[in-house]
């Protein structure tokens, strides 16, 4: 009986072992039949998580290059909002960079009205394949940005591809407004800013920052003679800081900026075309450091 139970106890270990055996020669997938849509997820994840970096990558590059004050500017905010910024600084600088870089005012216009139709389309949920469009579609997610602001930057940008100078004051005032106050507008936004102080400091800091912009770039474009000293406007922007929230300063850092200019204009006699003006303060950054610290502009 026992010898039995033992024969048919091997017996029936040798089917199993057989049967599995054959199992594994016939169907050496089944273990691992959805392998292949793991791998599939894995990949994407993967290489939607390059793409994120090679984006975020583009845009740091291309603001460290075309606008380093405003790069430096960045890396102080905090880190919630700091990608958002560079993102709207890229932005600024594919913009601004449009004027010198096509021959045709025809190709400076197609260009405009490609990056209308990039924010439309960011708003749509749908942004080109381009770094700085997919950048700037990640900070409107996340920061709920107004479209308003950044049409208002491109339609300026396309009126200022007539290439005249300014007739005054006021007409530079406005353009200024128009570009550099908006992206402080932004970038308020990005860092959860929402104060009328605040925003009624972006305007005349926004304005100042073109005023003096238009002042630095005036040896490098002979065009544009006339010198206009913002003095007044940066006063006025300085005597909102009592009333402006703490939150919003980092927004404003680049007033450092344009104050250490300021000050090299009046050494050097207000010679916009001395030698000096054209190098690089490298000190900057230990001075925006310094006022980020102090929570001052």
């Amino acid at each position: 009986m026992a010898s039995g139970i033992s024969a048919k106890h091997g017996l029936l270990t040798t089917k199993c072992s057989v049967f599995h055996s054959l199992q594994r020669k016939i169907l050496p997938h089944a273990i691992c039949i959805q392998r292949p849509t793991e791998v599939k997820c894995l990949r994407a994840s993967t290489n939607s998580t390059i793409e994120s970096q090679h984006n975020e990558k583009y845009c740091i590059d291309i603001v460290r290059s075309r606008d380093y004050d405003g790069f430096v500017s960045s890396l102080l905010l905090p880190e919630d909002a700091r990608r958002s910024s560079l993102a709207l600084r890229a932005f600024n600088v594919e913009l601004a960079q449009v004027k010198d870089s096509v021959s045709q005012k025809t190709i400076g216009l197609m260009r405009m009205q490609f990056w209308k139709t990039t924010v439309e389309e960011i708003y749509r949920d749908d942004p080109p394949v381009q770094p700085v469009s997919a950048e700037l579609w990640r900070a409107v997610k996340k920061h709920y940005l107004t479209k308003r602001w950044m049409l208002r930057i491109i339609s300026e940008r396309e009126k200022d591809m007539e290439d005249r100078a300014y007739r005054n004051l006021q007409e530079l005032e406005a353009y200024s407004d128009n570009t550099q106050s908006s992206l402080l507008y932004l970038l308020l936004e990005s860092l959860g800013v929402k104060d009328v102080h605040a925003d009624h400091a972006a305007s005349h800091i926004g304005k100042a920052q073109g005023i003096v912009m238009c002042l630095r770039a005036t040896p490098y474009n002979s065009s544009r003679r006339k010198v206009y000293l913002p003095m007044d406007i940066c006063m006025l922007a300085r005597s909102f800081s009592k009333n402006i929230p703490v939150s919003a300063f980092p927004a404003f850092l680049q007033t450092v900026v344009l104050e250490d200019y300021l000050q090299r204009v009046r050494r050097v006699d207000f010679d916009v075309f001395h030698p000096s003006l054209q190098k690089r303060n490298p000190l900057i950054p230990i001075q925006l450091y310094i006022r980020s610290w102090k929570k001052t502009y």
